[in-house]
């Protein structure tokens, strides 16, 4: 009896201490829908600074989030803000009189090179006003130097780390894992350099692949040692030898060789931007984050965006892997992608579309279903593609059948092919795990794609005779996308993997240029100068989200915060699992620039 009363006691404590967490949380959500539907504007003081620092990776959109500044939810320090934001934000204080420059702290710059040189530009465009750019860091990765270079003044902690060694990339092959397993990877491909399942069947690099990657990392780093030389003003084969020879170690060699203009200290920097601000050394420096700048009262632009006109050019995000289906914000779905394209087509308000493609492919099916909508739209009015950090493969796919392509010099782009991949797991089951199977069907076929056994010769013909036709398929629309013959595009095609800078040269894409020279182009066509620019597909709200993907999420978060940077293998793995799937536009491998 004693043992039971303890246990009911422990029970009503624990039923009382649950109750509380979710009074507490469901006091912060109404706190929170309150704070989001005053939707307060930031106040931004005479005399500020604009501080950007980027800690998380950038995605194409803020998400939305109206809980974001709620710490007591876990996100307060999550805030992320999108691309999208931040051009629109850099843009606004160049032309504000209230801000009078911008500090570029010490930055992670965790997504992509092309998304980097978006930002980039945003700050040379900046400069033009005559406001300063001062950039500090106690740690300087390549990446975020790379951004940092276009500074009026770069600083580095006397005590710091300076990165500037040159690029590498590395692939993880799995062969050898798969092969203790009893695990067989077998293959169905059209492409000489299509090099998504080499990991799966190889333990190194082939020919092919290690000449593309050396191709492609070669132009990538051109791109970087070009806008760093023209920033700095050094010649770029005097930077390459510097990386080369590794002769930046210490904070006082980047000074020596004139990379930084001074070591200093935090407090150092403050007191040059009171300096710079006219203020005394007692006086608080007046600065608004990124993060919240964009909820600030708007200041006079140079854009075109006209909140009051009728014409509008639609924006469609295409980010993440290609799927079936709904997707997310993180990844492409070919329903909601389709809806949002048959909507914008139809709307005699959109003079023109700009489609803006972060993606390294996925399933073939879905990205043909999204093809046939940018078709369609490209027949009644113009649709611009605007390439972000990866526009391969399926990616690719869904932006040729567009007026014209825009990329960043350091895009990845092209990977133009296709592939399958059935796993035989009969030594698996049969030797690891002693399961067996057995059983009758009622045709020579019926139980094609059964990975308890490995293929027969006559069922890899058919499931060949698939993936030929599907890579048939791809080139033609690419050839009448980009006007070239068929026979051109299967030359250049085969898999291979491009830069932006390269893909101009072939004609894969157009011009090299950011996305607001893409709605410039839209707009150009469109013959309008007027216009407002609205954004599709709808972004789910946090709220939507909490019923459907927010477990997977938190599931999500939780593995990255545990497994740190391995998460990128870890990915690696589950994708192996999905690619096996269906027939797959995709790129070779996620690229990884160290």
């Amino acid at each position: 009896m004693k043992e039971f009363f303890k246990y009911v006691l422990a029970s009503i404590v624990g039923f009382i201490v649950v109750a509380g967490i979710i009074i507490i949380i469901g006091v912060a959500l109404v706190f929170g829908l309150i704070s989001a539907s005053t939707d307060k504007t930031v106040s931004v003081e005479q005399n500020s600074i604009l501080h950007i620092q980027f800690k998380k990776e950038i995605p194409e959109r803020t998400p939305n989030n109206p809980l974001a500044d709620l710490p007591i939810i876990g996100n307060g320090e999550d805030k992320v803000i999108g691309l999208n934001d931040i051009l629109a934000d850099i843009k606004k204080a160049k032309n504000d009189d209230n801000i009078k420059g911008i500090y570029l702290d010490e930055s992670d710059m965790l997504s992509g090179q092309a998304t980097t040189e978006e930002v980039r530009n945003a700050l040379i465009d900046f400069k033009k006003s005559g406001k300063f750019i001062i950039a500090y860091g106690e740690v300087y990765t390549q990446s975020f130097y790379y951004l940092a270079s276009v500074a009026d003044k770069v600083y580095i902690n006397p005590k710091g780390i300076f990165e500037f060694h040159g690029f590498s990339s590395e692939i993880t092959f799995l062969k050898g894992a798969l092969d203790k397993l009893g695990i067989q990877a077998q293959i169905i491909r059209v492409g000489t350099f299509k090099s998504a399942v080499e990991p799966l069947i190889l333990t190194k690099m082939s020919d092919a692949n290690r000449l593309q990657v050396t191709s492609y990392l070669g132009s990538l780093y051109d791109t970087f040692l070009d806008g760093i030389g023209k920033a700095r003003g050094i010649n770029r084969d005097t930077l390459f030898n510097y990386a080369n020879d590794m002769r930046v170690q210490f904070p006082e060699d980047a000074m020596k060789y004139k990379l930084v203009d001074g070591l200093k200290y935090k407090d150092e920097v403050l007191d040059e931007l009171r300096s710079r601000l006219h203020i005394s050394a007692k006086k608080t420096i007046h600065s608004v984050e990124i993060t919240d700048y964009s909820k600030s009262d708007d200041a006079d632009s140079d854009t075109s965006d006209d909140k009051s006109s009728k014409n509008k050019i639609a924006i469609v995000y295409a980010s993440g892997d290609i799927n079936s289906g709904d997707g997310s914000d993180e990844s492409i779905g070919s329903e909601s992608l389709s809806k949002a394209l048959r909507k914008v087509r139809l709307d005699d308000h959109v003079k023109a579309v700009v489609l803006r493609v972060n993606s390294p492919g996925g399933s073939s099916l879905a990205s043909d279903v999204i093809w046939r909508e940018v078709m369609l739209t490209h027949q009644v009015k113009p649709i611009i593609v605007s390439m972000g950090d990866y526009a391969a493969s399926g990616g690719y796919y869904i932006s040729c059948a567009a007026d014209s392509i825009i990329a960043e010099p350091n895009t990845i782009t092209g990977s133009i092919g296709i592939f399958a991949i059935l796993p035989n797991m009969q030594k698996f089951f049969n030797d690891k795990l002693g399961v067996t199977f057995d059983g009758v069907k009622t045709g020579k076929y019926a139980d094609l794609g059964d990975v308890s056994r490995p293929l027969t010769p006559a069922e890899t013909a058919i499931l060949q005779n698939q993936v030929n036709r599907g890579y048939d398929e791809f080139t033609k629309a690419v050839a009448a996308g980009r006007h070239k013959t068929q026979a051109y595009i299967n030359s250049i095609g085969q898999g291979r993997v491009w830069t932006g800078s390269q893909a101009l040269k072939i004609g894969l894409v157009d011009r090299l240029g950011t996305i607001n020279d893409a709605i410039a182009s839209a707009a150009k066509k469109a013959k309008i100068k007027d216009y407002r620019l609205v954004s599709y597909p709808e972004q789910k709200s946090i709220f939507t989200k909490a019923g459907q993907d927010f477990s997977v999420q938190m599931r999500t978060r939780a593995i990255k915060s545990e497994l740190g940077e391995n998460y990128r293998y870890y990915e690696q793995i589950k994708g192996v699992t999905q690619m096996m799937r269906t027939p797959q536009m995709r790129l070779p491998y996620e690229v990884v620039v160290k």
